[in-house]
Order: C-alpha cells, then structure tokens, then sequence
C-alpha cells in the first residue's frame, strides 16, 4: 500500500466508521504502510457561536495505540479552519497547503491521496499526488445552502475527471456515479466474529425490553417526528434508546424526545457497540427516506445482521432489500416495531455460532481499497 494521505469525513475517535475500519485492516496487513489520516479542520468561530470553547485545531500526532499496528505509522492531523469560506473563498487552498506541510512533516514523500471530504478537491488540484476518491455519501443529493451545493458541485467535477479510481459504498452510488465515469464498488462491512461473542449486558441500559438505534442522530437522514411515534406506541412495552452522537437537533427536538421518553445514551466506543447490540429486543432504522439516504451503505446494517436481532426498518438503501427485515413507511412503522417486539425471542447470552449468509467483512473490503490504492499509485494520473 506504501505511504497514504486519507482526507476525512470524520476525526479518528472512539466512534469508528468506514474510515478507521478500513484504515486499520489495511495497516495490519501491510506492516511497511504509512498513513496520514487527516481529520476536519477545527472551526473556532463555529464552535464559539454554537457557546462552545473554541479551540486551534492539534495539528500532527500519533494515533492512539490500535493493535496490530505498530506506533508512528499512523498520524493524525487535525488543521484549524480560522474564518468561514464567505470571509476567506481561499480557505480550502490555506487548509489544502497544511496537508502538504503535514505530510512531509510525517516524512510522506509521494503519498497516495484518498479523498473522502469533497473539499479535498483542493489538495488533489495542489499537489498531484495520484489520488482515489471514495464517495459515502451523495452529497449532491444533499439539502445545503446554494452556495455551499455549487461549491460541492465544483468539487466533485474536480475529484471525478482527476482521480485515477473512485470508489463507492452503495449501489445507488454505482447507479449515480458510475453514469459518469468507471467506479468500483466497496461496501461497508463488519468485524463479525466480534460481533457474535457474548458480552454482559450495558449496565446503562434501561431496565426491561428495548429498542435500540445505533448510529449518528442527524437531520440528514434521522426521523426525529417517526421515533417520536413509535415511542408512544412502546409506552409501557418498552424503551427506545440512541446509542451514537446527536448532531445538529434543535433544542425543542431534545425536549420532544425526552418528553417521549427516549434514552439517550450518547457516543459509545466502537469495542463497546456489540454488547448493546446483543442486548436489544428489537434494533431500529428509523430514518428520512429521500435521495441522500438512498446513497448511503449504513454500517448497522452489517452490524444488525451479524447479531441476528429482529430488525424495523423505513424503506431505504440495504434494508428495504433484506427478507430478514421488517419494512415499514411512517404510517406502519410503529406498528411494526410492536409486532416485532411482541415476537421477540429474548436476548441471547452465548457466541453465535453459525455466520450469517452473505455479510462482508472489514478486512474482506479493506482488500478491495487496496488493489484500488495499488491501481491508483500505478496510475499516472492525475
């Protein structure tokens, strides 16, 4: 694989995504890789009028310890993002020149970029590193302000003609994408033989029947108004709970929610994630149904099937298409979740034995980007 610049969506934190998964399989499996995984740009002025304490971004570090990969081959870059693009229109080159500074700080000399933010469009313009964007989401798709949808335009025509593979996550991405230009598919996935120890239940569980959603709560695909239903439909059969960062709720949200009952339990660690999957009576997707979430390849929805829990689930990408789920639009979904939790078998305490059929494993797909990362390192584009 050699050395890689990997341009983020997401920090490297306790809440592992697509990113992290693959980033680790990959340096497990190749001990000479390197890899520098730059994070969002700390944005202080964002964080102050939000009341928060804002803060410079932390630049380059190590990683925390991952195992099987040994200290200084992964580091970490967060950049600082000082104004917001209508003050500064250059801000994406400023943010595009600390990359460069960054990489050759961590001794990476002609890396492979991998491009997941479409902002790293500024990098692949400035450097001419030989550069793979992998597309998680439809941004385009997306409901942001016109300026910020000309700019992702722009940004992705940019990542589309130059970068010599693109890689997607969905079928509706192939679909979207691959109308465009050659695209290689490369789902998400599961460490699924974690998923299938036996754990002790959480002891922040609430007591008695739950149901369960993992995942980031966000507007852009969440149902705040759907789970607010279905909450008053368990009321006295169970408790929802949210287990993941909630981004982006307003603050009536949070009371309606709360109001309902609903647990919120905040980020958890990814190692900690199976055991309140285990532990579910019922595992939920509530979410939008739109274009965006017709793009998108949902992590649960690995997770879900590797823990063999019933599953209720809106019509959208991967689950629609599972015989195992229970799919539901708004009118029927609380309907469902009822159902589904009155045929629940308890919660199973040993290891699940026998693999489900046809779940892709992370290190299965981290062979995927990495013949894409060799093709694009032989490539000479851009």
């Amino acid at each position: 694989m050699g050395d890689v610049v990997v341009l983020s969506l997401e920090r490297w934190d306790d809440v592992w995504r697509r990113n992290q998964y693959l980033v680790a399989e990959l340096c497990r499996a190749d001990p000479g890789a390197r890899v520098l995984f730059v994070e969002p740009a700390a944005d202080p002025l964002h964080r102050l009028s939000r009341r928060g304490l804002p803060r410079p971004g932390r630049g380059v570090r190590a990683a925390p310890a991952v195992d099987g990969i040994a200290p200084g081959r992964l580091l970490l870059h967060e950049p600082t993002k000082w104004l917001p693009r209508k003050v500064d229109p250059r801000v994406d080159d400023r943010l595009a020149r600390g990359v460069e500074r960054a990489a050759r700080r961590a001794g990476l000399r002609r890396p492979v970029l991998w491009v997941n933010d479409p902002s790293g469009a500024a990098v692949v313009r400035r450097t001419g590193w030989p550069a793979l964007y992998d597309v998680t989401d439809d941004w385009l798709a997306a409901d942001r302000s016109p300026a910020e949808h000309a700019r992702l335009v722009d940004d992705e025509r940019t990542l589309l003609d130059r970068c010599a593979e693109v890689t997607v996550c969905s079928a509706g991405l192939v679909a979207r994408k691959g109308a465009q230009r050659a695209v290689t598919l490369v789902t998400n996935g599961v460490d699924l033989d974690r998923y299938r120890d036996p754990y002790p239940r959480p002891a922040d569980l609430p007591a008695g029947r739950v149901a369960l959603y993992v995942g980031t709560v966000h507007p852009d695909r969440f149902d705040v108004p759907l789970l607010l239903e279905t909450a008053r439909a368990l009321h006295g059969r169970a408790r929802v709970v949210l287990v993941g960062p909630v981004v982006d709720l307003s603050p009536a949200e949070h009371a309606d929610l709360a109001r309902a009952g609903v647990v919120q339990l905040g980020p958890r660690p990814w190692t900690a994630v199976p055991a309140y999957l285990r532990h579910a009576d019922v595992l939920l997707v509530p979410h939008v149904v739109d274009a965006f979430t017709d793009s998108l390849d949902p992590i649960k929805l690995y997770e879900y099937r590797a823990v063999e829990r019933p599953v209720v689930s809106t019509p959208v990408a991967g689950f629609r298409d599972d015989p195992g789920v229970r799919v539901g639009d708004a009118a029927t979904f609380p309907a469902l979740v009822v159902a589904a939790l009155d045929d629940a078998a308890p919660p199973r305490e040993d290891r699940l034995t026998t693999p489900p059929p046809d779940v892709p494993t992370w290190r299965g797909q981290a062979r995927l980007m990495r013949d894409a990362l060799g093709r694009t390192r032989r490539s000479r584009r851009p």
